[in-house]
């Protein structure tokens, strides 16, 4: 099918236990398609004209029936079409943006677009809720097994709220921002209330949603660095009679964890499929009484993998008839194969002969690209994930601020660096991808250093004729390793950055969207607002209060006050604001900050220390035959040589970096003071290259 988007692919239910069932299915071009599988062939049902782009698919119908009514949401209108493809339903619901995710329960219709929330009951408006963050996902309890209609919003800001008509009855802090919301074993579980989620950054929970408060049942952590979760299904494939959980993720990993009795998961299938999985399905679809797991991917694919055993124990009247089965399947596939050369070639020549005549326009082919641009809380690094319809052919990386480009295990594209003339036009980084054969899906790991804000820019080329490109193009915020979090430690030395002046809360809130990733671009609702950041690279903290008029940013790191009051007083400066400027500087703060750091920079010093050794050790091994003769330290690093070459590999200019936060934080010290202090600058340098901690808070406390 084409391109699809999360959560558009379903299986209708069976007629009959483990009967084969019907998958539907909705795209990018608008098409609605229903089919079943017959001999390994897929056989359509019904398919509908294309239209607008379907962002979700959904099952409905009465409660405690079948649920076999087909909806999807395209644009802002809510289509419903019968199991035989028939339309029954078109529902404009004039909604100023497109919806983005939608459940529905009987006749109750719950929609989100990018910040609103409605609920329509047989098609009239119930209840609305503005969010204060982009909403992911949104589910509802099983009405007939809880008390009241009880919707919860998964949102970007790290936040499920969980509303009773248009309030918020209680919000829960998850541990990342939730993507995508399911009912546990399909419908809340025991009590009705059991909800799951899965987060952007690979990491899935069970929450029971009680009326009152959120009870935490479990939580599984993302320790094997997988992508983010995209789809959960519940459905029993190790037929032990417990429905196991079916997780798709943006890796493309299929993963399925079965519930054992301490109802903690346990991982006991995975399977890496080459792009994004946007859809997860349990039933049964190829063969009757073999159950299945049904996924749809990024591009269009429908893959089923099954319980069925591929060798067959077979007797020899049985092995020629397998044999005649697969010749015939080889010869159907030969025929679609020159069929669609064939087309291919009618296609071109049309193309040619169009592109030639006197009235032609220069048409690009339009292709679309599914990219994600995130921090990484575990090493402070951003990945950049681009994925193409089609396969890419070369993607070129440009920056105009000074990045690191880190390596990336699952990456197989050939990286090449051009030289770049950063006086004269503002170019950092240029460097270009190119990937092998049929690659859809590149991932690349960038470092960016706190204060050089700029931008980053993606060409992407597929391997498509004639040749197009399409840029992306990606903020890198002044205090770019921050990451939302929700409290923060108030015991520690804080300084605080105030400014007071005429500003308006909407121009305050764009300065904070500016300096820091992860604020809502919409200025959320209130007189008043609270944010609180952790540096992901050294976990220092910054809590942002601020209103019409003043803004208060506190944090226990001199640099990061240092960089909002040079960011914020240029901003102000270029729309005309006369801003006041005041700072108090506490100086316990530094101390706090050097402590921070300085098991980072141990490390660091100590793995550079152990990878200059790993030469000469081997040259001593070659030489004496054995390493009896060496200490056990020396040993150690022998047998780990692999291992430490790899991680010192991974974290180039790691060891600069924490040198040039010390060095900001030694320059931003004093300069709050008054002092220019850059003339000391060598001699710090040589201070950290004999590393002694107390030595370096001498050094700070005496200049």
């Amino acid at each position: 099918v084409g391109v699809t988007s999360q959560k558009t692919m379903k299986l209708l239910p069976a007629s009959r236990h483990r009967a084969a069932q019907k998958v539907v299915i909705g795209d990018h071009d608008g098409v609605v398609l229903c089919f079943g599988m017959k001999k390994g062939e897929a056989v359509a049902v019904f398919k509908t004209l294309p239209g607008q782009k379907i962002a979700r698919l959904e099952l409905g119908g009465v409660l405690n029936t079948p649920q076999e009514k087909i909806f999807i949401a395209a644009g802002s209108e809510i289509r419903g079409f019968t199991k035989r493809g028939k339309q029954f339903l078109s529902f404009e619901t004039n909604l100023t943006e497109s919806i983005k995710a939608m459940h529905i329960s009987g006749s109750d219709l719950f929609l989100s677009a990018s910040y609103i929330y409605n609920h329509y009951c047989d098609c009239k408006d119930q209840h609305y809720y503005l969010s204060a963050d982009k909403i992911n996902d949104v589910i509802c309890l099983p009405v007939e097994r809880v008390p009241q209609i009880t919707p919860i919003l998964a949102c970007q800001d790290r936040v499920l709220r969980v509303l009773q008509g248009s309030d918020v009855m209680y919000e829960i802090e998850v541990p990342g921002p939730p993507a995508v919301l399911a009912l546990h074993n399909g419908n809340g579980g025991n009590s009705g209330e059991d909800l799951l989620f899965g987060t952007a950054d690979g990491k899935l929970g069970l929450i029971q949603i009680t009326t009152s408060k959120p009870v935490h049942k479990w939580e599984v952590g993302n320790e094997r660095k997988r992508g983010g979760i995209l789809c959960i299904d519940s459905f029993d494939i190790m037929g032990d009679g417990v429905k196991d959980l079916l997780v798709g993720r943006d890796d493309g990993m299929v993963e399925v964890y079965s519930l054992d009795n301490t109802e903690e998961p346990v991982l006991r299938f995975d399977l890496a499929l080459s792009e994004s999985v946007t859809s997860i399905q349990g039933g049964c679809v190829g063969k009757d009484g073999y159950d299945e797991i049904v996924v749809s991917t990024y591009s269009g694919w429908v893959t089923g993998l099954t319980t069925e055993p591929v060798h067959k124990e077979s007797g020899p009247g049985e092995e020629l008839k397998i044999n005649q089965e697969m010749q015939s399947k080889i010869s159907s596939l030969r025929n679609e194969l020159e069929h669609l050369q064939y087309k291919v070639l009618q296609e071109r020549e049309n193309y040619q002969q169009s592109s030639q005549s006197s009235k032609a326009k220069s048409a690009a082919p339009p292709f679309s690209i599914n990219d994600k641009f995130t921090l990484n809380k575990d090493d402070a690094s951003y990945s950049l994930i681009l994925e193409v319809q089609t396969a890419i052919d070369n993607v070129l990386i440009q920056s105009d601020v000074p990045i690191d480009l880190l390596d990336v295990d699952k990456n197989s594209a050939v990286v090449s660096f051009s030289s770049c003339d950063s006086e004269s036009n503002d170019n950092f980084l240029l460097a270009t991808y190119r990937c092998q054969a049929n690659t859809t899906r590149l991932e690349l790991k960038i470092r960016s250093i706190e204060g050089q804000y700029g931008t980053l820019q993606a060409y992407v080329t597929p391997r498509i004729q004639p040749k197009t490109c399409q840029v992306r193009q990606y903020h890198i915020r002044p205090l770019s390793l921050h990451q939302r979090t929700h409290c923060i430690d108030h015991s520690r030395p804080m300084n605080t950055l105030t400014l007071t002046g005429q500003f308006s809360f909407a121009e305050v809130h764009s300065w904070v969207v500016f300096c820091l990733p992860e604020v809502p671009e919409k200025p959320p609702a209130g007189e008043c607002v609270t944010f609180h950041f952790q540096n992901t690279f050294l976990d220092t903290q910054l809590e942002s209060v601020y209103r019409k008029g003043e803004g208060v940013f506190k944090s226990d790191n001199i640099s990061t006050i240092s960089i909002l009051k040079d960011v914020l007083s240029k901003e102000a400066t270029k729309r005309k604001i006369n801003l006041n400027i005041s700072y108090e500087i506490n100086e316990v703060s530094v101390r706090h900050t050097l402590m921070l750091i300085h098991p980072k920079l141990e490390y660091q010093l100590l793995l550079a220390k152990k990878v200059q050794l790993i030469d000469a050790l081997k040259e001593l091994q070659v030489h004496e035959g054995n390493t009896n003769f060496l200490i056990p330290e020396y040993r150690c690093i022998l047998e780990e040589a692999d291992h430490l070459q790899e991680e010192y590999k991974k974290q180039p200019a790691h060891l600069e970096r924490l040198y040039g936060m010390i060095t900001d934080l030694f320059i931003d010290k004093f300069k709050f003071k008054g002092t220019n202090v850059k003339t000391k600058v060598p001699l710090l340098l040589q201070i950290l290259d004999s590393y002694d901690q107390n030595a370096l808070i001498a050094f700070f406390d005496a200049a």
